[in-house]
């Protein structure tokens, strides 16, 4: 018999998310009520304006995933790494603007998102500047229901 899932909580996304090399499943709802699923690099953050806990991952602004996101405000985000894995569902949010990123703006959010999904970068002038020419934006998944094995 296949056990179903229960719940989890935030410290088994930070320790999943430590192994794993930050690629994830996100899901969000199409407007026909279908779902659009696609692979990101995510990690763990603290979100910059409310200090709670979320889960982050980089996108082009021009993405579907991005417009379903602003369309309606939910996502839910999978680690997995072998049969582990730890699920986030929860509101939703796009930053793409230096007034909405907190503290050090936009670059800096998108710096940290980065490296919270497990990236380095040796040159972060050319990181800032591929972010902005491509439009990048920062979307952050609070946790509302978190669910593992």
């Amino acid at each position: 018999m296949l056990s179903s899932a229960t719940m989890a909580d935030f410290d088994d996304v930070k320790q999943l998310a430590s192994v794993e090399t930050g690629l994830c499943v996100v899901a969000v709802t199409r407007a026909d009520g279908s779902v659009h699923a696609s692979v990101v690099n995510a990690g763990p953050l603290v979100h910059p304006r409310t200090g709670n806990d979320t889960v982050a991952f980089v996108a082009r602004g021009q993405v579907a995933k991005v417009a379903r996101v602003r369309a309606v405000s939910r996502a839910s985000v999978t680690f997995r790494r072998g049969w582990r894995w730890v699920g986030v569902e929860g509101p939703s949010e796009v930053i793409d603007s230096d007034a909405d990123a907190g503290a050090g703006g936009l670059s800096a959010l998108l710096r940290a998102v980065f490296l919270a999904a497990g990236g380095t970068h040796e040159d972060w002038d050319e990181f800032d500047r591929v972010m902005a020419e491509e439009k990048r934006v920062a979307v952050l998944v609070s946790p509302e229901r978190i669910l593992g094995p």
